[in-house]
């Protein structure tokens, strides 16, 4: 376990490349934005049926 963790730090300090802070923040954005957009997505989806579903149900009371 020891020499699992040891090496995984060596990997992450020697030959990971981490984004630039400018990088880092660009892509927050990107995230943050596809996020809401899937979101609202999902919410409009679920709208829809969720009228449908309501309808179904409305016809088959009547």
């Amino acid at each position: 376990m020891v020499n699992y963790i040891t090496e995984s730090y060596k990997e992450l300090r020697n030959h990971v490349t981490w984004p630039t802070w400018a990088e880092a923040q660009k892509l927050t954005v990107v995230v943050a934005v596809f996020s809401i957009v899937l979101a609202l997505a999902v919410w409009g989806v679920d709208t829809v049926f969720s009228k449908v579903v309501g309808l179904y149900f409305d016809w088959i009371k009547s």
